[in-house]
């Protein structure tokens, strides 16, 4: 049976928060994003080993925090380690701790993913060698110039947003970061470097709820998100 590991990335500066802090250790209905991110995997059944990758000088406190409720078992969370100068670098340190055959890669800023999008996430990677989960556009989507007139329409019916998890074969992942650091590319999604060494990846269905905290704004959205699941 293939084991599951997941990579939460989690260093961000949050520089569009403006709350003058990594924007994971903000609360959302009383609790750190970062540890409703991290409770996600941890409880997902799917999910056999979890590493998170902090900012500089901040693993230890998500390290605590992880410990204060009660997941710092060494079987599951692997690590909480630091990353690199950019995202990509930061999730190529942090698959160098997993030791899974299927590679689960997430925003520590999306603290909202189902328990469902973590398990189709896995079994499609397990059965195409990569996936992620996505939903379709709903608006009319346009091309523009370099002066900012539209150049044309493109089809909505085509066109996806691209969420987190991404999840990918061990071997498909790697590849592609080998490719990244050979060619010295940086990427912010890990689907676009699989992509580049002519992966196919297949899209799993998400929901339109599964937001990256990225602004104050999305605060608000979130709890009221929450508020509105813990009714049903």
């Amino acid at each position: 049976m293939a084991k599951v590991s997941a990579v939460i990335a989690a260093g961000g500066k949050g520089k569009r928060m403006g709350a003058g802090k990594n924007k994971v250790f903000m609360k959302i209905a009383g609790k750190e994003i970062i540890l409703r991110t991290v409770e996600a995997f941890y409880n997902n059944p799917d999910i056999d080993e979890i590493v998170v990758v902090a900012g500089e000088g901040e693993h230890m406190r998500i390290a605590e925090l992880i410990m204060s409720a009660g997941m710092y078992v060494y079987d599951r969370m692997r690590a909480v380690t630091t990353g690199g100068a950019t995202r990509r670098e930061s999730v190529k340190n942090g698959i160098g701790f997993t030791t899974g055959d299927i590679i689960l890669i997430h925003d520590g800023a999306r603290c909202l993913i189902s328990q469902a999008e973590i398990s189709a996430a896995v079994a499609a990677a397990k059965e195409y060698g990569a996936a992620a989960v996505g939903v379709p556009c709903k608006d009319t989507l346009k091309s523009a110039d370099e002066d900012g007139f539209i150049t044309g329409t493109i089809d909505r019916e085509k066109t996806f947003l691209i969420q987190t998890p991404q999840a990918f074969r061990r071997d498909i992942i790697e590849k592609a970061h080998g490719y990244a650091d050979k060619m010295n590319i940086d990427a912010t999604d890990d689907c676009a470097l699989v992509e580049m060494t002519g992966g196919r990846i297949k899209i799993v269905t998400g929901r339109y709820d599964n937001i990256k905290i990225t602004t104050p704004d999305d605060i608000e959205i979130a709890e009221k998100i929450l508020e509105k699941r813990t009714k049903k």
